[in-house]
């Protein structure tokens, strides 16, 4: 019997026959594991779906590799020898180390790479992402996700960063770094309060809103420019601006002023006191998708786009 130090010697001389050119592919190693557990070729054979000369085959092949001998038989008992003992220690770690990576393997599979992070401007973090959730949750419901919340600019720096997996943006910024998708496109509402003399109309121009209290878009937002172009200069009073379509809706539903915001919130929002029409000349309000051009798309990331895809694709049907 080798004493521990004459094992450990053993263990030293396999490292470094290993590195000096003896070849054992992996179904020897996997047939020699199998039946050290078993003590059995038959049971071996069985076991891995295989006959028994062949199993004797394989640790035949892999002792003349290795130039020791691996098991003796000792009346019916099939014993390991010393050497085989040292090199299943090895052959052990090693497996339990393909067991975890295949472990981490499942559950990047079934959870992704730690959960989603998306980033969204407000008005598509209201108008967008609940029900495009809500669908994901039905596919994968254990999936943690995270949603950071600020103006699209914000919104293509954490994901051209890296810091979030994708973004839904209402415009883009110039960053030739980002990969886009037009996703959505809708023209915007015109909101007054419902008891508004405009509240009867069925669409309401930019002439009609001359000498009203007009409740903007916070300055940096690419959306009021656009809204502004609309109007001729000096015809509204200017006299709130807020950076979140919600909180625009809830003033004019108590009665502060009028705006022009995008549909998306309005159909997640239902306010009392609040009508919304539609508004000449039209104003668009759109939805990018981004992403970090250097970066494949998680595989989550793409599922939680193709449910915002669905969300869309479901409420152009309902309009056509």
């Amino acid at each position: 019997m080798r004493s521990n130090s004459s094992l450990q010697g053993l263990h030293a001389d396999l490292i470094c026959s290993a590195r000096t050119g003896v070849v054992m592919d992996f179904k020897q190693i996997e047939t020699f594991r199998s039946v050290m557990q078993t003590r059995s070729m038959t049971v071996s054979a069985a076991s891995l779906h295989t006959s028994q000369p062949n199993i004797s085959r394989l640790i035949a092949k892999l002792e003349r590799g290795l130039g020791f001998e691996l098991f003796r038989r000792v009346g019916l008992r099939l014993v390991p020898t010393p050497e085989a003992e040292a090199l299943y220690l090895e052959v052990q770690r090693s497996f339990v180390g393909l067991a975890a990576i295949k472990e981490i393997a499942d559950t990047i599979r079934e959870l992704g790479t730690g959960g989603l992070k998306i980033a969204a401007s407000p008005a598509l973090s209201i108008g967008v992402l609940p029900p495009a959730l809500q669908l994901f949750r039905q596919r994968r419901p254990d999936t943690g996700v995270t949603v950071h919340t600020s103006d699209s600019a914000t919104v293509c720096k954490w994901t051209s960063s890296g810091f979030c997996d994708f973004g839904l943006a209402s415009y883009v910024s110039d960053m030739p770094e980002l990969a886009v998708e037009l996703l959505h496109q809708e023209n915007g509402l015109c909101v007054v309060p419902s008891d508004h003399r405009l509240a009867r109309k069925r669409r309401i121009a930019a002439s009609d809103l001359d000498g009203e209290h007009f409740i903007s878009l916070a300055g940096a937002d690419r959306s009021r420019a656009e809204i502004d172009a609309a109007f001729k200069p000096d015809r509204r009073r200017l006299t709130l601006e807020t950076p979140y379509a919600t909180t625009i809706c809830t003033m004019v539903s108590l009665g502060l002023g009028v705006s022009v915001v995008n549909p998306l919130v309005i159909r997640r929002l239902p306010l009392p006191n609040l009508t919304a029409r539609p508004f000449s000349p039209a104003v668009e309000f759109r939805c990018y998708s981004v992403r970090a051009g250097h970066r494949l798309l998680p595989v989550l990331a793409a599922e939680f786009l193709d449910c915002v895809r669905d969300v869309f694709d479901t409420r152009r049907r309902g309009r056509g």
